[in-house]
């Protein structure tokens, strides 16, 4: 299938879940250029939304974006990832053509906290830093989900428990990061960026959204490197998303 075949799925749809590998440079230009397809067929109505910045830096974000501030101070305030130049192309076609930018996900702060004390611990936030993180009660349905992330972590345990809480507030956070814009610009279209674990099978931060945005319309993307790239399994790959696209692993990886 060719990028401007998912651009015109996009056509009755309000959010499109981009799942990748973080070091996959394929990936990483692929999010990039239907980025640039999808502002090019809905003019002034897209926004990014990205799993790789905080919520409680959009307003660096959006002083980057409006030109206010350096790119020096943006990457010091942004507290932008180790590879954030595999993002960059994006942040920068934003910028230049004023489109909108979600920091959707929970500070490391509260995440740390997640992990070390549990859900419990995030109702003892202040009305500020509530802003910052999805509504509580966090949701952590037990099911497919659970099962992949036990499979995932190599089995039971009380501290695996946490991290799984953890991942269902980081996925939450970012689904209502997602949810929010809509409501204040339901006529728009958002392309998510996350770790392909959180949107795969339209669990995680896809169901979340689900929850949040019930009449809203969503499809997801699982983009990897694998071992068949020259004839991929589509049988073993097709419940993964509504586009799977299979990198080549013999690219050089983006770290």
């Amino acid at each position: 299938v060719s990028l401007d075949a998912i651009i015109v799925s996009m056509d009755k749809v309000n959010v499109l879940f981009f799942g990748e590998e973080h070091n996959d440079s394929i990936g990483h230009y692929l999010e990039s250029e239907l980025f640039k397809r999808l502002s090019i067929a809905y003019p002034a109505k897209v926004a990014a939304s990205m799993e790789m910045f905080h919520r409680d830096i959009q307003t660096v974000m959006n002083e980057y974006l409006a030109g206010i501030i350096s790119e020096k101070n943006f990457l010091k305030e942004a507290r932008v990832w180790n590879n954030y130049k595999d993002y960059k192309p994006l942040v920068e076609y934003a910028k230049a053509n004023k489109l909108a930018v979600i920091a959707a996900n929970a500070a490391t702060r509260y995440s740390n906290a997640v992990t070390m004390k549990g859900l419990e611990i995030l109702k003892g936030l202040n009305k500020e830093s509530l802003q910052f993180i999805a509504p509580l009660p966090v949701d952590t349905a037990t099911g497919r989900y659970y099962d992949k992330f036990i499979e995932t972590l190599g089995g039971h345990s009380m501290g695996g428990m946490k991290v799984y809480q953890t991942q269902n507030f980081w996925d939450a956070t970012m689904a209502w990061s997602v949810a929010e814009y809509l409501k204040r610009s339901p006529k728009n279209k958002v392309i998510h960026l996350n770790g392909r674990f959180h949107t795969d099978e339209k669990l995680g931060t896809y169901a979340q959204f689900t929850r949040f945005a019930p009449k809203a319309t969503a499809i997801n993307i699982s983009c990897f490197s694998a071992a068949d790239f020259e004839n991929p399994n589509w049988e073993k790959y097709k419940a993964l998303g509504d586009f799977i696209i299979v990198t080549d692993p013999k690219v050089k990886r983006s770290y």
